[in-house]
C-alpha cells in the first residue's frame, strides 16, 4: 500500500520488512538511511513474515531489507475520497513533517525512545497468527485448566518514523486455548481506531505518547496531527489509545486496556480465535479513559477503576461498576498536578490510591523538556478512600516519602493495628522507564503500612537484603485480592529488562522460592490459575507463562505447579511470542456466556 506523500515514512533501517535470505542480512545498528522519492511502509498485519532470524544464533536480531516497490505517481497514493483542498493540505503537511523529521534526525536519540533498543530482539513485533490447533505438548496439562490464557502486549503495526517507546506499540493479544489436555494458539491485533486508520493510510500518523511527545518537536507533532484532523485527513474523535497493557474479563466481556483511552472489547471465539468488537463505553456510561489495571473484588464481583487526565482538572477520578455493569457517579480526587498512576489497590472496604513523584508537566514541552518527570519537591503519599464513597471528603492521605510503585500487588486491612498494608514493588530511579538514567534500575518488593489513626507510614523490603533481587510483573491469588495473602508470584527481572524466571515469595517470612527458565530462556508475567473452587490452599494452582528461547528463537507456554514449582507441562507454540505485558485466564464456561 503506497503512502500519501504527507505520510511518508523515512527510508532506512526496516524493523518489519519481509525478510530476505540470511546471507543478505544486515545489522540494524549498522543500517544507514537511504533516500527514495517514494517509500512503502510494510506492516505486520496479515503479512507472511515480519522479521526472519537466521538459524544460527546472533547476539542481536538480524534485520533484512528489500527495496519496496515504487509507486507510479504521487497522486495515485491519495485516498480517492480526498478533495482538492485536502490534497493541498496533505502536501503542505507533508513538507512540514519532512522538516520536523529532518530536524529530529540531526540529534541523538535516547535509548528510552530509540526503536533500535525498544523493539529489538524478542521485543520486535510479529504478524498475526490464525488459529493453530493440536499443538505439541510435553508433560500432562492438568485437568483443572480448562479455558483461555490471554496475554496483552505492544506490537507496532507499522515501522516507527522517529522516537518509539516499548509502551507505544499497538495492542496484540496472544491466546492459548486449553481443553481436555490439548492446546491451540492464535494472536491478533486489537483493532483500535488508531490502528485501523494507520493501516488504511499506510503510515504511523497518531503521535506516540512517550516516544514522540518531547519538547518542541512534540508540540509541533501535536499541531500537525490536529491539523490533519481539521482537514479531515484522519479522525481523532474516537480515541487515540493502543489497548496494549491490561486485560480483564468483566460483565461477560474481555476488555483490552491502556490508560489513554476507553477499553476495547475483544471477543474470544469458542474455537480460540480472537476478533475486535470495538471501543466499549459500558452503554454510554463511561465518558473518560480508564487505567489498565482495574480491580475486581472476588467477593462482591464489582469492578473498581481510576481515570486520570494530564491536561485539565479533575486530574483524577474514581468510579466502580456493579457486576451487571452499572457505573457509579465519578468521585473527583483533588490533586495539585496530574500524576502518573498506572496501578492502584483495593482492600475489603477501601481503595488505595498512589500519588507519587512521577508527574506530567505538559508546560515543560515549551521549554524543550519531556512532559513526564520526577518531581523532587513532591512527597509521595497514598490516599485511602472508602469503596462506596460518593465524594472525596472521606479520603485519608498518608505520606510515604521517596516511594514509587509502578505496580501494587495487593493490599488488606489490619484492624488490630489500625493499618492498611500495601504490597508493591518500589522502583528507583522512579522515572527510569521513561527517561534515561545512569543509575541502575532497582525494583524492591516492599511492605508499606499506612496507619489510619496516626497518619504515619512505614516501609520495609519483604525479602532480606542478602537475597534481594528485582521483582516486577506478577500477581497474587485473584480469589484473595484485597484480603491478607501469604504468597505473591513475581517476575525476576534480571538481567534487566529480561525475565529469567519467577519468585514465589512468602510475604510473611520473606522466604523466596525461585523458578528459573534456564539457558537463554526468558519469560514475562507469571499468571496464577487456582486449581478450582475446592482448592486446598492459597497456592493450590498453577503458574502460566510465555517463555522464549533466545538461542533457538522458539516460544512456548510453560505450566508450573505453584505448590512445588515443578513443571507440569510445556506447550510448543507455532510462532514467536514477544515479551509483553499483562494477561488473564478465562474459564471455558465463561467464554460461552460472552456478550
Amino acid at each position: 500500500m503506497a503512502s500519501p506523500p504527507y505520510l511518508m515514512a523515512p527510508a532506512g533501517a526496516k524493523l518489519n520488512l519481509a525478510a530476505s535470505p540470511p546471507d543478505s542480512a544486515v545489522s540494524l545498528a549498522n543500517t544507514k538511511p537511504r533516500r527514495r522519492k517514494q517509500t512503502q511502509t510494510r506492516c505486520a498485519l496479515n503479512s507472511p513474515t515480519l522479521i526472519q532470524f537466521p538459524k544460527q544464533p546472533y547476539p542481536n536480531p538480524i534485520i533484512t531489507e528489500k527495496p519496496p516497490p515504487s509507486s507510479s505517481s504521487s497522486s495515485s497514493s491519495y485516498p480517492p475520497h480526498w478533495n482538492l483542498l485536502q490534497r493541498a493540505a496533505a502536501t503542505a503537511l507533508d513538507l512540514a513533517q519532512s522538516a520536523l523529521l529532518s530536524r529530529e534526525r540531526s540529534k541523538p536519540i535516547p535509548k528510552t525512545v530509540d526503536p533500535r533498543h525498544q523493539i529489538a530482539g524478542n521485543y520486535a513485533p510479529v504478524p498475526e497468527q490464525s488459529l493453530r490447533r493440536s499443538l505439541p505438548v510435553s508433560g500432562v496439562i492438568p485437568d483443572c485448566i480448562d479455558g483461555f490464557y490471554l496475554r496483552n502486549g505492544a506490537n507496532p503495526l507499522l515501522e516507527p518514523v522517529s522516537g518509539h517507546h516499548l509502551f507505544d506499540g499497538d495492542g496484540m493479544v496472544h491466546a492459548v486455548k486449553i481443553s481436555g489436555g490439548e492446546a491451540s494458539y492464535s494472536c491478533r491485533f486489537t483493532r483500535t481506531e488508531r490502528l485501523v486508520q494507520e493501516k488504511e493510510l499506510g503510515c504511523p500518523v497518531f503521535p506516540k505518547a512517550i516516544g514522540e511527545l518531547h519538547g518542541h518537536s512534540g508540540i509541533a507533532r501535536l499541531m500537525l496531527f490536529y491539523a490533519r484532523g481539521l482537514f479531515g485527513l484522519l479522525n481523532h474523535q474516537n480515541g487515540m489509545g493502543v489497548a496494549n497493557a491490561g486485560l480483564v474479563y468483566f460483565h461477560d466481556r474481555l476488555l483490552a486496556m491502556s490508560e489513554d483511552d476507553l477499553p476495547y472489547q475483544v471477543r474470544v471465539t469458542v474455537n480460540g480465535d480472537l476478533e475486535t468488537v470495538g471501543r466499549y463505553d459500558f452503554d454510554g456510561q463511561l465518558k473518560s479513559a480508564m487505567i489498565a489495571h482495574p480491580k475486581i473484588d472476588p467477593e462482591t464481583k464489582e469492578l473498581f477503576a481510576l481515570s486520570y487526565d494530564v491536561v485539565k482538572k479533575p486530574y483524577l477520578k474514581y468510579f466502580r461498576f456493579s457486576p451487571e455493569g452499572e457505573k457509579s457517579p465519578d468521585v473527583e480526587i483533588p490533586l495539585a498536578s496530574p500524576t502518573m498512576m498506572h496501578d492502584f489497590a483495593i482492600t475489603e472496604n477501601f481503595v488505595v490510591i498512589p500519588d507519587h513523584q512521577v508527574v506530567f508537566k505538559i508546560g515543560d514541552m515549551v521549554l524543550g523538556k519531556s512532559p513526564v518527570s520526577y518531581d523532587k519537591e513532591k512527597i509521595s503519599r497514598f490516599g485511602i478512600l472508602p469503596k462506596n464513597a460518593e465524594d472525596a471528603s472521606g479520603i485519608i492521605w498518608i505520606e510515604s516519602p521517596e516511594t514509587f510503585c509502578f505496580h501494587l500487588w495487593n493490599a488488606w486491612e489490619s484492624p488490630e493495628t489500625d493499618e492498611v498494608v500495601v504490597i508493591g514493588s518500589c522502583m528507583t530511579p522512579a522515572d527510569s522507564i521513561f527517561n534515561d538514567s545512569d543509575e541502575n534500575l532497582s525494583s524492591v518488593l516492599s511492605e508499606i503500612r499506612l496507619n489510619l489513626k496516626t497518619g504515619k507510614s512505614t516501609r520495609r523490603p519483604v525479602i532480606p537484603g542478602s537475597n534481594q533481587m528485582n521483582l516486577e510483573a506478577g500477581m497474587v491469588n485473584r480469589n484473595r485480592l484485597g484480603r491478607k495473602t501469604r504468597f505473591a508470584y513475581l517476575a525476576i527481572t534480571e538481567p534487566w529488562p529480561r525475565v529469567s524466571g519467577f519468585a514465589k515469595v512468602d510475604l510473611l517470612t520473606g522466604e523466596s522460592k525461585n523458578y528459573f527458565y534456564g539457558g537463554k530462556k526468558y519469560g514475562g508475567e507469571p499468571y496464577f490459575v487456582p486449581r478450582g473452587l475446592d482448592s486446598d490452599g492459597e497456592d493450590d494452582g498453577y503458574i502460566l507463562s510465555f517463555v522464549h528461547d533466545e538461542k533457538t528463537w522458539k516460544s512456548e507456554l510453560q505450566i508450573i505447579n505453584a505448590v512445588n514449582l515443578e513443571r507440569a507441562a510445556t506447550v510448543k507454540l507455532p510462532s514467536r511470542v514477544p515479551y509483553g505485558f499483562h494477561g488473564t485466564f478465562v474459564n471455558s464456561s465463561d467464554i460461552v456466556n460472552q456478550a
